[in-house]
């Protein structure tokens, strides 16, 4: 996480002076000091996201120059065979959009759907052992 965590803290240095540059000379003009200021708290939130992340789990193979592939090798995770809750996750997008042109009534049925796509991703494999 090494790379990762110095790739954002760079991007979020970037945004901060830019974005106390940007204020300085535009008068504090707000659309675009807000989405400078927004810019740096997103990039700074994942550089420390990567920061603790490596400090809780330790380096990975991919930072040391040495390693082989070999090393991350073995199980990634668990990932289900078949599941309905994609498509009714994507058919509630899709209807919310369209509930947003031809009524809110449609739009609540949309939030329904994808409430239960939602809700069926997360207790899918809830008694599953880890």
């Amino acid at each position: 996480m090494r790379i990762e965590m110095l790739l954002f803290g760079g991007v979020a240095v970037f945004f901060a002076v830019t974005g106390t540059a940007y204020a300085w000379w535009s008068d504090l003009e707000p659309a675009g000091t807000a989405a400078l200021i927004v810019s740096f708290l997103m990039s700074a939130l994942l550089f420390l996201f990567f920061g603790v992340q490596r400090r809780k789990h330790g380096s990975r193979p991919e930072d040391h120059k040495s390693a082989e592939i070999r090393q991350r090798s073995g199980t990634v995770d668990f990932f289900p065979p078949r599941s309905v809750y994609p498509v009714l996750s994507a058919t509630g997008y899709a209807v919310a959009a369209l509930g947003v042109i031809f009524g809110v009534w449609l739009f609540l049925i949309g939030v329904g759907l994808v409430a239960g796509g939602v809700f069926g991703f997360v207790f899918q494999y809830a008694e599953r052992d880890s």
